[in-house]
């Protein structure tokens, strides 16, 4: 039995996103995604991998939907692929592509799973991004007319909607360093496109109030909290610089209508201003806060660098994830309670946690990954001291379901519960999905 219960209504799943795990590419009448391009073009993505294939849970869903209910979920998130409901990011609606949702959905239910959809996780049609992509404004009203589409065909049996997964990740990591799709090198890019997602954000937020009055809506935001790696004045300038850049770029203006205003030092006009039309929409209130977190940051003062004037040092000797990651659940702990103190105790749900470890097959035919348990027990165990502590937090959701296209990975780096054999596509439960299954079962943890 459990030492360590969380509250009886705590919510417990697993998240994927499209790109990563549905296959399918050309089928259902799917358009052209930036990541079908990105992945594409060649010296973008290890080892050449593509999203083309990935899980194959295009067609294999059922199998999924069946594993996930023999493993005890409660919830599942998934992402809608905006090119399966609009090939070319407007026009009229391809019905093949949200009746694959509604399936979906459908075998959801009836497995006593709660469906829990992201409308965008990064795989923005192609045909928008050759007419500016995020960046221009009117990509703002084509996710609104979209979003519109999807809480029309599935708001009847879907109660929780995000909007958006980790905005500040399409714009750093597409816009600004070019590792993602769409690949820009560019800062007034990274902006305007954070300014467009924010507003495309809340307009969806106003469409689903009036499509959907009684259901729920948020958006999920990445955390990376950081901590100054001296004790220096300069290098606590540093950290806050780094925080206002990764971590409230998006909460600030949901919550308190204004940019950080380390941001508007340090960019000036660059940064864009909100409209009042815009500024309404982005103030839509939410009804929770999806929150990933994978590790913190530990800056130092870098005036040579152009962005926030910040550097990411390692610890020497700290343990670390198959991506570099440092593993600390103490500071997972402190974002989530710094996010209670700071916007007045949002609700909360991990919409993303877990590591990445090189798991492979054993000779016994398991998957035996103990440092994943441990990452996982850790970062419960944080959780349950932050709810201990008044942090409104009502779910999570642990990264991955099953091992999947890596984004600029490629295949290189397994995430997964379940451990997925790519030339077969066969799914394999690792121990940690077996052990989550006990978590979930008790709802709580020993220790």
């Amino acid at each position: 039995m459990a030492s360590r219960s969380f509250p009886d209504s705590f919510l417990w799943g697993a998240a994927t996103a499209s790109y990563q795990v549905e296959g399918g590419v050309h089928e259902g009448g799917r358009g052209e995604s930036i990541w079908d391009r990105f992945s594409h073009t060649p010296g973008k993505v290890a080892n050449g991998d593509t999203g083309d294939v990935a899980c194959d849970h295009y067609h294999r869903f059922r199998e999924d939907v069946a594993l996930m209910q023999d493993l005890g979920l409660q919830a599942y998130r998934f992402s809608i692929a905006w090119p399966r409901l609009f090939p070319t990011g407007a026009g009229s609606l391809n019905r093949a592509g949200l009746d694959f949702y509604s399936r979906l959905v459908d075998a959801l239910l009836e497995a006593g799973i709660q469906p829990v959809p992201t409308l965008y996780h990064w795989d923005l049609p192609q045909a928008l991004q050759d007419a500016g992509g995020w960046p221009n404004p009117d990509t703002a009203r084509r996710f609104a007319d979209y979003a519109t589409a999807a809480f029309e065909g599935l708001g009847d049996r879907v109660a929780r909607w995000i909007t958006l997964n980790e905005p500040g990740v399409v714009t750093h990591l597409g816009h600004y360093s070019g590792e993602h799709a769409p690949g820009e090198h560019s800062l007034e890019a990274n902006l305007s496109a954070g300014h467009t997602l924010l507003h495309a954000h809340g307009l969806a937020v106003q469409r689903y109030r009036e499509i959907c009055p009684d259901g729920k809506i948020g958006i999920t935001l990445s955390f990376n909290p950081a901590r100054p790696a001296t004790d220096e004045d300069e290098d606590h300038a540093a950290a806050a610089r780094w925080d206002a850049y990764a971590n409230r770029w998006f909460m600030d203006p949901i919550y308190k209508g204004v940019y950080p205003e380390e941001m508007r030092q340090r960019f000036g006009e660059t940064l864009p201003e909100f409209s009042s039309s815009q500024l309404e929409a982005v103030r839509s209130p939410i009804d929770f806060v999806g929150v990933n977190y994978y590790t913190h940051a530990v800056v130092q003062d870098d005036p040579s660098d152009a962005l926030m004037g910040v550097r990411s040092v390692a610890r020497p000797g700290a343990p670390v994830t198959a991506m570099g990651w440092e593993i600390v659940p103490g500071a997972f702990f402190e974002l989530l309670t710094w996010l209670k103190d700071t916007y007045h105790n949002p609700v909360l749900y991990i919409t993303e946690n877990g590591a990445a470890f090189p798991d492979v097959v054993a000779p016994d035919g398991g998957v035996h990954d103990p440092d994943r348990i441990a990452y996982l027990q850790g970062h419960f165990s944080a959780a349950l001291d932050a709810i201990q502590a008044g942090v409104d937090l009502r779910g999570y959701f642990v990264w991955s379901l099953m091992d999947n296209f890596e984004w600029a990975y490629g295949y290189d780096r397994r995430f997964g519960l379940v451990y997925i054999d790519y030339p077969t596509s066969a799914r394999i439960l690792k121990d940690s999905a077996k052990w989550y299954a006990r978590v979930i079962r008790d709802n709580g943890i020993s220790g």
